[in-house]
């Protein structure tokens, strides 16, 4: 007789800016004894960019697993942030201190209030050589849409994102993306996605707007992207020499359905040199979704 189990999916938003916007996640709690094969169908039934499970460790506050609706991935910022936070709210963690345990290893995790921030590592950065034509061309950009001598990169403090500065804001807000051509590009350099961004911002308190596109991992656009903040913080930090400890960056507000998300940046310096970062924001429980699984 086939047995099925109801397991309960929070939809929390991470990054949310003075109660709104922000990026959905889905949180399981207590998914000890569910599959990755069960993890992976729930994923792909909830629907969105990605889904975290929480399970018991023997080396870190939790254990978080994270999938996408198509496959899993070693880390994911706003659904820490989302896991984190939530887990704060409900009196699951406490103090100032938590860390997650994930497939690629252990991270340690910042709590202020109802804030959560993850730890990531320090940057590491690829150039793209004589792919940059073939990466404007897949946004529809042409080289005079860039930022002056500040090229595109490839940066990874724990997933690969390619940076891509732009001019302005209207240079990001009317970009045309070639999925198809995008999802070529992150094969090639085993990206998670795009980061679109620009400091000309509309809020002189924004350190830069951005835009992230992961069709490699079933992500169109996201909201808002912690693993990718932290990569952009570094860029802003090394690249453009804008020397800060902490970054506050935008995303999402000019998605076809704006969700504008908040992602705080505290940068670890150790004599000029980033040693890691803490990237985080709040997250804030909007409804749940009960799943009956095999």
């Amino acid at each position: 007789m086939d047995i099925t189990q109801k397991v309960t999916v929070h939809i929390l938003n991470a990054f949310v800016e003075n109660g709104a916007g922000g990026n959905p996640a889905g949180v399981v709690l207590d998914a000890d004894n569910l599959s990755n094969q069960q993890k992976l169908q729930i994923a792909n039934k909830v629907g969105l960019s990605e889904t975290a499970f929480v399970s018991k460790s023997k080396t870190a506050g939790v254990k978080l697993d994270f999938f996408t609706p198509n496959k899993q991935i070693a880390h994911c910022g706003h659904a820490t942030v989302a896991t984190f936070s939530y887990l704060k709210q409900i009196g699951a963690v406490s103090g100032a201190r938590s860390s997650k345990e994930t497939i690629d290893g252990k991270r340690d995790i910042a709590l202020s209030g109802e804030l959560a921030f993850m730890e990531q590592l320090a940057p590491t950065y690829i150039d793209v050589g004589d792919k940059e034509s073939e990466i404007l061309s897949s946004l529809g950009f042409q080289k005079t849409d860039m930022i002056a001598k500040a090229p595109i990169k490839v940066v990874n403090t724990g997933n690969s994102f390619m940076l891509i500065p732009v001019k302005d804001a209207e240079i990001l807000k009317n970009l045309t993306p070639d999925f198809d051509l995008i999802n070529e590009i992150s094969e090639a350099f085993d990206l998670i996605g795009y980061y679109v961004f620009t400091t000309n911002t509309e809020d002189a308190q924004l350190d830069a707007t951005s835009r992230m596109f992961g069709p490699r991992y079933g992500i169109q656009e996201e909201a808002g992207t912690g693993m990718a903040a932290g990569p952009l913080a570094c860029y802003l930090y090394d690249v453009l020499e804008i020397k800060k400890q902490r970054y506050y960056l935008q995303q999402g507000k000019y998605m076809n359905e704006p969700s504008s998300s908040l992602i705080l940046v505290d940068l670890l310096i150790e004599q000029e040199e980033i040693k890691g970062l803490m990237a985080g924001g709040k997250g804030l429980l909007k409804s749940e979704m009960i799943f009956e699984i095999d």
